[in-house]
């Protein structure tokens, strides 16, 4: 596996074009199997879940290409298939093909799924809204298998304001034969996103982005294009970048309101921030104070940001604290920002930050996708070089993040894995 090597001490500088939404492309690659024909997708991100994704989809028969950014996928003849578990754990989203392949076939098997281990991430809202639309489910030697002649629409009310589990009912509830109306659903930017596609097929989908989302079935969906729009967790994080660095950042492309809570926080630490239609700038020249941050379900503070946020808040001046509500395991940064100088103590979900930390450059290990961001962005400004192994998590989220970060002045390279065993540290054996 490869790594980033890492040279701390520069500013960034400069203007981002933000690569598609990792979360919302995957969320439609689920959907495309409810229509036969052939469905464009343009601004797909190049990264190793999309790609995954897309391997899964030709396991049921999908034909997939890959143009130019552009991804073109045929579902006119779907089949049940043996998907890979390893393939399938190796995503979350996997289990979002669930309904809409059994809306489409009527019948369908797949491993459980997996993803980022940084908590529980159970599966009942999915499973139960499956079964109250009328799907016959059963989990035996962990694979799913699901039957349905006919769903039919129904009351669903989610426990928890899951964005998963209102994506994967939605998308289902479009085939269904009556009205579905899912209550206490999720509110995030990708599930709007989910339903603006559907409803381009031909689904009656209304509320989204509201709390009770409305879909009247219909008895077909037709292909049509798409394009994804960019990824605000990508932006949020080279908007931090900026911050960190000291540096002056505009990511472009974007819709600032989706990013209200980040921004205001950059704005409560010191850093100055401007915006306008479709782009928001991020400058500080140090001088930085720490906050209190509790992460939510959107529009609160983003789970997916807190790491990258930690990593920011070490070179902060007092006390930063940190409460993680939603994925209790999500502290795999920790211990490697400590090993990096930072000082950091973890109580339960409560991440309390001592900030004006010097940071210094180390080999360091990402556990899950968005430590693996928090770990690159201390490495930006800690004294020396930095190694950040396990980039593959990286890699599932981030569209070429080096070469983001080299664009704005950042020293940052892969190397290989024989490499990096001589950086930082690391004793060839």
């Amino acid at each position: 596996m490869g790594a980033y090597l890492i040279k701390g001490g520069a500013r960034l500088l400069g203007e981002v074009d933000v690569a598609g939404s990792k979360n919302a492309a995957l969320a439609i690659m689920s959907a495309v199997v409810l229509a036969e024909g052939t469905t464009i997708l343009h601004n797909v991100p190049n990264v190793s879940d999309t790609k995954t994704k897309a391997k899964l989809l030709e396991v049921f028969g999908a034909k997939v290409q890959w143009v130019e950014g552009s991804l073109i996928i045929d579902c006119t003849h779907l089949h049940d298939g043996e998907a890979d578990e390893e393939m399938v754990r190796s995503i979350r989203t996997s289990f979002y093909l669930l309904g809409p392949l059994v809306s489409r076939i009527g019948f369908v098997t797949l491993p459980a799924p997996g993803g980022c281990k940084i908590g529980a991430r159970p599966v009942d809202l999915h499973v139960k809204g499956l079964r109250a639309l009328g799907a016959d489910l059963d989990l035996s030697d962990g694979r799913y298998t699901v039957r349905a002649n006919q769903l039919v629409g129904t009351e669903i009310y989610l426990d928890v304001p899951s964005a998963g589990a209102t994506q994967h009912l939605m998308a289902t509830a479009t085939l269904a034969k009556g009205i579905t109306v899912i209550q206490n659903a999720a509110v995030e930017p990708e599930v709007t996103a989910l339903a603006d596609f559907l409803n381009r097929m031909g689904a009656k989908v209304e509320g989204a982005g509201t709390s009770t989302i409305s879909i009247q079935g219909v008895s077909r969906l037709e292909a049509c294009g798409y394009t994804i729009p960019t990824d605000r967790l990508q932006a949020g994080t080279y908007l931090l970048a900026g911050a960190i660095t000291g540096g002056d950042v505009t990511v472009r492309g974007i819709i600032p309101e989706n990013q209200a809570a980040v921004i205001n926080k950059l704005r409560e630490i010191g850093a100055d921030v401007a915006e306008g239609p479709d782009w928001l700038r991020v400058k500080s020249d140090g001088g930085l104070k720490g906050v209190r941050i509790k992460t939510m379900p959107y529009p609160g503070f983003p789970t997916d940001m807190q790491q990258p946020m930690a990593a920011l808040l070490t070179v902060c001046e007092g006390m930063s604290v940190v409460e993680e509500t939603i994925y209790e395991s999500r502290i795999g940064h920790v211990q490697e920002l400590n090993r990096m100088g930072a000082s950091i103590l973890q109580e339960g979900r409560t991440t309390i930050i001592t900030g004006s930390s010097k940071l210094k450059g180390a080999s360091v290990t990402a556990s899950d996708l968005r430590a693996g961001a928090a770990l690159v962005l201390a490495g930006l400004v800690a004294e020396g070089e930095t190694v950040v192994k396990n980039i593959h998590f990286i890699d599932r989220g981030y569209d070429n993040l080096e070469g983001t970060l080299v664009s704005l002045g950042g020293d940052i390279k892969r190397i290989s894995s024989q490499e990096k065993r001589t950086k930082v540290g690391d004793t060839v054996h």
